[in-house]
């Protein structure tokens, strides 16, 4: 395999890092180069080509190739002042590996494929660590391919960038720019003429996040019939390899970039994600290993598991933000492991006990009938702890590849914020809802204090009245949104035949929020009720009775049937909306073509529920 390496004079050495490196040189201390590069990157030459994985970790016949290939003249300091050396370029014998301690690239002549090796946590310099996937042109999927050159367009303490070229059958020959800098990170710039990459891994499960909204996530074994899933990422994915110790992270910049997973069946194991068919629109994408034992893991959701404190077999390996899809209400709902047992109550579901959460490093579930054990349950993290992790997060990657611009706009740290149905929540009044200040009221009634405490009456209604009216602004604003969405499917339906069951099972979904509202629209009444209901219950503070405590608690119960219908219909409008957002990443897999429309819908989805309240937040906030 001919490679060639050209020096660059202009490359961004410091003066005083150049004069180090000729002293160095003149010296004859090239060995103390090595080790310098060694310890951030190093470009080896495998001497011959490597036949299969079994040879790739003896390297008994690989020479490093210098950052400074005047090192390997006979005179190296007289060749370094001779502007005739200029432009020297270094010949691979065998294979180009790229190496740093946290992952290694094989450019593997014979396959015609680039092969990325994971370390995991602690391995350093021993070995190459495990192979995760390996990636070539689209085109030699249909045609045999093989990389005709390897040439190193920069090595320094910092970075070494190598230009491949695949030679494919029948198609010419296509390049690609691989770059590895000290971290898990894999760049790939592909050339113009390469229109697609086809990486090829173990991948069990695919995650697509969602920081706004549940993130998707894709079983191959749900899909019985599919060789192909069109895939709605948005600059980010997550494959989670075979064997739980492993896993893919995928970044990409704004563009037309379009994913699929082809499928296969294995009759020794469970369906998996044979590779990733990424068209890269002409741009840049990264690539991350990540690797640790337990960096995620399967649960079967067992029926024994129902009404118990069932321990894990899998433990929390290190600190990050874990957390798990779960049923709830036949929505998938994403829940965080919290750091202590206890429990929730959720605007649909009511009460019951939180159902994932550590003691120390030991995982708990606890299911029952409104998060009942079904099917199976996925333990991962997209993002780090506060506390030092030795494992890269997805959350970092992205920030590292994608500028923090971009990625504060993917993770939307504003729209995670909740908003405030409290009047007076910043004065540390808390339960300032319908049944929190009725409660309040009540006490005051109970002790005949209505006189008394007249002004902390009139307070708590200010208060009840403010959120009755956020309420009901905030049912509103998922009115707007269906009315709207309804509208939208409805054209894309009439300019798109094809899409018509598409669309019909989104518009299904969408008309469950008006319906929900019209059902419940009687008992929620209006801000007119809300007002009359304040006006008798302050009348009841004028004077003292003893039949103010009785008339009281007639007003309390029509209190509380109106807002509690309020509360029941904020959360179904939420739920259905994740559902919603859920279904158009789900059933567009099927569908190529409705992959963009898939976007839309859930773009939409993702602006109404931003900054829910504590009425319909999911539980992983």
């Amino acid at each position: 395999m001919k490679s060639s390496a050209t020096v660059n004079a202009h490359e961004p050495l410091s003066r005083k890092t150049a004069w180090l490196v000729l002293l160095a040189i003149g010296a004859g201390l090239t060995s103390l180069l090595e080790t310098a590069v060694a310890d951030t990157i190093t470009v080896w030459d495998t001497g011959a080509h490597l036949a299969d994985a079994a040879n790739a970790d003896n390297r008994s016949a690989w020479k490093a190739v210098p950052a400074n290939l005047f090192a390997l003249e006979a005179e190296p300091l007289k060749a370094a002042s001779d502007p005739g050396y200029y432009g020297l370029e270094y010949a691979f014998k065998g294979d180009a590996v790229v190496e740093n301690r946290n992952v290694a690239a094989v450019f593997w002549a014979g396959r015609g494929r680039v092969a990325i090796y994971s370390k995991s946590a602690g391995q350093g310099d021993a070995g190459l660590g495990k192979k995760v996937l390996e990636f070539a042109p689209l085109q030699a999927k249909a045609q045999p391919a093989k990389i005709s050159r390897c040439e190193i367009l920069h090595h320094g303490g910092d970075e070494a960038v190598v230009e491949v070229t695949f030679s494919v059958q029948g198609s010419g020959d296509v390049s690609a720019e691989v770059s590895l800098g000290r971290d898990e990170i894999v760049a790939i710039k592909p050339s113009a003429k390469m229109k697609g990459i086809s990486l090829h891994g173990p991948i069990e499960y695919g995650v697509v996040p969602g920081f706004v909204g549940d993130d998707l996530i894709y079983n191959p074994a749900e899909y019985p019939s599919a060789d192909t899933l069109s895939i709605p990422a948005e600059n980010v994915f997550v494959g989670l390899l075979n064997g739980s110790a492993d896993e893919v992270v995928m970044t990409w910049p704004a563009g037309k970039q379009q994913m699929k997973l082809r499928l296969a069946n294995d009759p020794q194991s469970r369906r998996a994600i044979e590779s990733i068919d990424f068209d890269n629109d002409g741009q840049s994408f990264y690539v991350a290993a990540l690797s640790a034992p337990g960096i995620w893991h399967r649960e079967e959701l067992k029926p024994a598991f129902l009404e118990k404190d069932v321990p894990l077999t899998w433990k929390r390996p290190f600190a990050a933000k874990w957390k798990t899809q779960l049923s709830e209400g036949g929505v998938k709902t994403t829940y965080a492991f919290r750091n202590a047992k206890g429990t929730v109550w959720r605007g649909v579901a009511g009460s019951y006990d939180y159902p994932a959460w550590f003691d120390g490093e030991s995982a708990f579930f606890h299911l029952g009938k409104k998060v009942p054990p079904k099917g199976e349950a996925i333990i991962y993290f997209l993002e780090g702890s506060d506390s030092t992790s030795t494992v890269l997060a997805p959350v970092d990657v992205m920030k590292a590849t994608l500028g923090r611009p971009m990625s504060d706009s993917i993770i939307d740290v504003a729209g995670q914020k909740l908003r405030t149905h409290h009047r007076r929540g910043a004065d540390g009044v808390h339960r300032a809802c319908t049944c929190g200040c009725t409660e309040a009221i009540q006490a005051i009634f109970d002790v005949a204090g209505e006189v008394d405490k007249k002004d902390d009456v009139k307070e708590a209604l200010g208060d009840m009245n403010y959120f009755v009216e956020r309420h009901l602004a905030r049912i509103d604003e998922y009115r707007h949104f269906a009315a709207d969405m309804i509208q939208f499917l409805q054209a894309k339906k009439t300019a798109s035949p094809e899409f018509k069951e598409f669309v019909e099972n989104l518009a299904q979904t969408v008309q469950r929020i008006p319906q929900e509202y019209d059902a419940q629209k009687e008992t929620m009444q209006s801000l007119e009720h809300a007002a009359e209901l304040t006006r008798q219950t302050m009348a009841l503070t004028a004077t003292a009775s003893p039949n103010n405590r009785v008339a009281y608690k007639k007003l309390l119960d029509a209190w509380r049937k109106m807002g509690g219908a309020q509360d029941g219909v904020v959360a179904q409008c939420h739920t259905i909306t994740r559902s919603i957002f859920q279904e158009a990443g789900y059933g567009c897999a099927n569908e190529p073509k409705a992959v963009a429309l898939a976007n839309e819908v859930r773009a939409r989805c993702r602006q109404v529920l931003r900054n829910p309240d504590g009425y319909e937040i999911w539980p992983n906030y």
